[in-house]
Order: structure tokens, then sequence, then C-alpha cells
């Protein structure tokens, strides 16, 4: 009893008393680590949310970049329909033109016939027609435009040719035995076929003997 008397008024503090003064620093080194925890995160959380706001941009400039080239291909899509329809209204007059251009030089072609056919009819017409046919021909060859009269006794091109009529001739079979009708062609393209008439060779049943052939002429 002295001694821890004598210790009490010396200002001392018993062993099991030190005890609940360290336990009590626990706490706040816990409070200290969850504090440090909470920076970590809310550290984190900003970083995502800088983030999200970067992709939330990229998005919007995506799309906007997006609208503005869809806004390009459909003012492209509508300018190229534009062009096409200009382009074939283009085509067309200047078909018209030439069809017109054609027409003007043909007036003076029927001019010339009319003057011809309103001539006496003592008067001999033939020098005016074939002047005409002259100046129809020189209109025909501005235009490039040939005449397609195939030889007779010539090949049947079907591009060229058409075969309206069949006869029998001394001409090999298959071969062109008359014109019928002249064909045209422009540039190159057939504007209507030659009309022909195609050979079946000689008579078979004169060649091989008609009985009734034979007959009449031994009656003769």
């Amino acid at each position: 009893m002295t001694d821890t008397a004598d210790a009490e008024e010396d200002g001392e503090t018993p062993s099991d008393e030190e005890a609940p003064g360290a336990d009590s620093d626990a706490p706040d080194d816990l409070v200290a680590r969850v504090a440090t925890v909470d920076e970590a995160a809310a550290a984190e959380v900003e970083a995502l949310r800088e983030r999200v706001d970067e992709l939330e941009a990229e998005l919007a400039a995506a799309t906007e970049t997006a609208e503005e080239l869809e806004s390009k291909l459909k003012r492209a899509r509508a300018d190229f329909q534009n062009y096409k329809k200009r382009a074939k209204e283009r085509e067309e007059e200047l078909r018209e033109r030439a069809t017109e251009d054609l027409v003007e030089r043909l007036l003076d072609v029927r001019d010339n016939l009319v003057r011809a056919l309103s001539q006496d009819d003592d008067i001999e017409v033939r020098d005016g027609v074939e002047a005409t046919l002259s100046t129809f021909d020189r209109v025909l060859d501005a235009e490039n435009v040939s005449a397609i009269e195939p030889a007779v006794g010539g090949e049947v091109d079907p591009e060229r040719h058409e075969v309206v009529h069949r006869t029998d001739s001394d001409l090999p079979e298959g071969t062109i035995a008359e014109v019928y009708r002249p064909g045209y062609a422009m540039a190159g393209a057939v504007l209507r076929p030659a009309q022909v008439t195609v050979s079946e060779g000689a008579d078979v049943d004169a060649e091989e003997g008609d009985p009734q052939t034979s007959g009449a002429e031994g009656e003769d």
C-alpha cells in the first residue's frame, strides 16, 4: 500500500491504466485509412466522369460528322439526278435540232419535186427528177447515210438483208436472186435492211425430169 500511495503521490500512472490510452489511437488510424480510400475512389470517379465527358464529346462530334456526310450524300444524289435529267433533256434537244436540220434540207428536195411535177405535160421532167435525186443523195451523204444494195448472187447477211421471197433460179441455192428494195445504213448502223429474194436453186423437177414434162415432150 505504501508503494502504491507513493507512486500516486509522484504522479505516475499505474501500468494497467496505460492500455486504454494506447487503444484510443486505433480509431484515428481507421478514419485516416477510410479517408484515403475515399479520396482515391473520388479521384477514380472523377477520372471516369472526365472520360465519360470525353466519350460523349467524341460521340457528339462523330454524330455531327455523320449527319454532315449524310447531308452531302443526299445533295450529291440530288445533283446527280438533276444532271441526268439535264443530260437527257440536252440529248433530246440535240436530236430534235438534228432532225429539224435534216428536214430543213429535205424541204429543198420537195420543192424541186413539186416544180418538176408542175411543169407542162409536154415537157420532159426526167432531167428535173434526176437533179432532185442528186440533191437528195447529197443530203444523205452529208448525214453519213449509205444505201444497202447487195449484189445478185451474193450471200445473205441476216443483219443487213431481209428475205421476203424465195424463188427458183439458176443461181446457187441460198444466194440473192433479186434486190426487191434497197436498205440504208447510217454511220454503220442499219436504218432499214434491204429486202431481197433468195434463190432456191434450179427447179428440181426439171433437173430430174418431170414425168408430165417428159410425156409432153414425147408426144411432140
